[in-house]
């Protein structure tokens, strides 16, 4: 298992060498890593930009079956998983505040607190100002209650997806504690940042 530059997706290559994995059941080991894709093996996320190299195997001439394929390629690959440092990549958003200028320190400081970092400021006629910045999007539940606590019902916002980001240590660490028996929640992607080759390659029983 390799990673992959962030966007690229997902790629399965077929290193196997002298038939011992048989070609017919190739689709079946990539057909298990898909499993573990789509789910992932933190928080329940699915997982990108990793790359996943077959390369070993064993076979049965008479007993082996597509579905202990499927089986071993879905194993082999969350036991690569677990020697790797998969990581959890977070939505986050563009936004744009307008608000009185005589907020603009409540604003900044708001967005400050919620893992936000201000990338601009402007003047607006009438006393108003726009301060733009990017901001985790779990971090914005609740902050149009917020907004108009701070500008007394005279502020507004707008906001837009930007590319995924890695969120902080300690928030991959929770996800993985809290991934026992939850389902996600506002969404993310796992991404995996390490090598790590499974001891052996898909097995059939």
């Amino acid at each position: 298992m390799e990673p992959l530059a962030r966007g690229a997706g997902f790629e399965f290559v077929d290193q196997v060498k002298g038939g011992v994995i048989p070609y017919q059941y190739i689709p079946a080991v990539e057909k298990g890593v898909r499993e573990v894709l789509a789910h992932g093996n933190v928080a329940g996320y699915p997982m990108q930009d990793v790359r996943v190299i077959v390369y070993d195997g064993k076979h049965h001439p008479v007993d082996s079956k597509e579905v202990a394929f499927v089986a071993a390629g879905r194993k082999a690959f969350l036991d690569a998983l677990a020697k790797a440092r998969p990581i959890v990549l977070e939505p986050i958003v563009n936004v744009q505040i307008v608000c009185p200028d005589s907020n603009m320190g409540d604003i900044t400081g708001d967005l400050s607190s919620r893992r936000g970092q201000v990338t601009g400021t402007g003047n607006l006629a009438a006393g108003l100002m726009v301060v733009s910045g990017t901001v985790p999007l779990s971090e914005l539940d609740g902050y149009a209650g917020r907004l108009k606590a701070i500008t007394q019902g005279n502020g507004s916002y707008s906001m837009e997806l930007s590319p995924l980001r890695a969120g902080a240590p300690e928030r991959s660490a929770a996800a993985c504690r809290g991934a026992q028996g939850a389902s996600p929640g506002r969404g993310g992607l796992t991404r995996a940042p390490a090598v790590a080759r499974p001891p052996a390659g898909p097995q059939s029983p």
